[in-house]
């Protein structure tokens, strides 16, 4: 502040000091102060400012009566018009609770000490002293410390990666690793980001690497279904979804999917793939050969000998796998015995009449459906109505099946010329008798097609040799 105020005085005496000589007439100082009064001024900082004749007037009298000293600002002395205490009581009621609002916190101050002043007060308190929403957030951030499982099968972790373009399409990788080995447990390319593809990367793990204890899944639509919530109940699989703005536990997952796009997807530019079943097959490929033979820099064990040092792992058998992945839908059986699932409508128990019942069925066939209820299965919906075969999901990935070598066979032709040669067999001219046959001259009568012929004897219906020579 000393200095702050001294350097105001300079600029202040710099100013007035030509004016403030004593020598000058009034004249001639009135027309300095004038002068002075129109221009513009570098002041302290070098911010340019502009100085009134008033002002000019007064800083030479002061000058005169007390000197350098008298040109520098006087410090303010105006207390505080918020008392001390209702400050502090503001500021702890905002650390009690930083959600609280100033708006709130004036309200608490209302009614416990009476008075409050204005919120906008508080908040211009708050902000000059620092105490904003963010950094009392920031103050009490929680470290994660970093969590692996301790054997295999014991926990997988599922996300789904963006890929590139394939075929018009965009690739979309759902991927299962294993937490403790950094193992690809299950995953599929598709090109559609749903619960049916990723309930197909998720049944390839289950199929070929058992069953896990649980699942960790973020929240995307995908994995929040419960048709996955249903297959993993029915496998006794624990299924766990990351809190919103909290992904620890997933950074192992993330760290694969940097070295899927450093190894992997870095070289699928330079190759020619034109479907995703390619895709699939390359990455196949790339992870059992390479990446689970790779030593990770943490383990110092390849994903594959570090999952095969686990206990023994628990595999489903094809029935527990086929009835884990059907699908259910809630139906309530009307007065008429009849229940509708997706633009179809089934005909089911009569003693259903009313009540809630759950349709089981293969998402690609809805012509088979299962009725069961309150877990008892109730026999089969026979179908009355069929207006979709499959569920909207069911889509067939694009390019997923090549198409079947082509035979050769042009049927339509083949049924042709059988027709031609069946005609040629059953009116041959070549036989007919060849005294009787009109002379024409430029006319080759073994090379007129039938059609021809017809279309003569249709213009002649007088002829009877004609007709005769026709019919034999």
């Amino acid at each position: 502040m000393t200095d702050r105020a001294t350097e105001v005085a300079l600029f202040r005496y710099a100013l007035i000091r030509e004016a403030a000589d004593p020598k000058l007439s009034n004249a001639e100082r009135g027309r300095l102060v004038r002068d002075l009064a129109a221009g513009a001024h570098v002041g302290p900082g070098g911010i340019e400012v502009r100085v009134g004749r008033s002002t000019v007037d007064e800083w030479i009298r002061a000058w005169r009566k007390g000197g350098f000293e008298a040109l520098k600002p006087k410090p303010r002395a105006s207390s505080p018009k918020v008392p001390r205490h209702v400050l502090d009581l503001a500021e702890a009621l905002k650390r009690e609770n930083p959600a609280r609002t100033a708006a709130q916190v004036c309200q608490v101050l209302a009614v416990a000490v009476g008075w409050a002043p204005n919120p906008r007060t508080v908040q211009r308190h708050f902000h000059r002293i620092g105490m904003t929403r963010a950094s009392l957030a920031a103050g009490k951030a929680v470290a994660f410390g970093r969590f692996e499982a301790k054997r295999p099968n014991e926990l997988w972790v599922g996300d789904a990666l963006h890929g590139p373009i394939i075929g018009a399409h965009k690739a979309i990788l759902f991927a299962f690793l294993d937490d403790h080995s950094r193992l690809f447990t299950g995953y599929r390319w598709v090109t559609a980001e749903d619960t049916l593809r990723a309930e197909a990367a998720l049944r390839v793990g289950l199929a070929s690497r058992g069953v896990p204890d649980a699942v960790y899944l973020d929240n995307g639509s995908p994995f929040v279904s419960h048709q996955l919530l249903r297959a993993c109940a029915s496998l006794g699989v624990r299924m766990i979804h990351s809190r919103p703005g909290r992904p620890e536990g997933r950074g192992k997952i993330e760290r694969v999917f940097r070295t899927v796009r450093d190894q992997f997807l870095v070289e699928v530019t330079h190759s020619e793939i034109g479907s995703v079943a390619r895709l699939n097959e390359l990455f196949a490929a790339w992870a059992e050969s390479v990446y689970h033979h790779a030593t990770h820099s943490e383990t110092n064990m390849t994903p594959l000998e570090r999952f095969a040092t686990g206990a023994t792992l628990r595999y489903p058998t094809a029935a527990q796998l086929h009835e884990a992945f059907l699908w259910s839908e809630t139906r309530t059986v009307t007065k008429t015995a009849t229940v509708s699932l997706f633009s179809n409508t089934y005909e089911v128990d009569a003693a259903l009449v009313g009540r809630k019942v759950e349709l089981v069925f293969d998402p690609f066939d809805l012509t088979d459906i299962e009725v069961r209820w309150s877990g008892r299965p109730m026999g089969a919906a026979v179908a009355v109505t069929i207006g979709r075969h499959v569920h909207p999901q069911a889509r067939l990935e694009p390019g997923g099946a090549p198409p079947p070598p082509a035979t050769g066979i042009d049927y339509l032709h083949l049924v042709e010329s059988r027709a031609d040669a069946e005609l040629e067999r059953r009116i041959s001219y070549s036989s007919m008798p060849g005294d009787d046959q009109p002379t024409i001259p430029g006319a080759d009568w073994q090379h007129i097609g039938p059609a021809r012929r017809a279309g003569d004897h249709d213009k002649d219906d007088n002829s009877n040799e004609d007709n005769e020579e026709l019919s034999r």
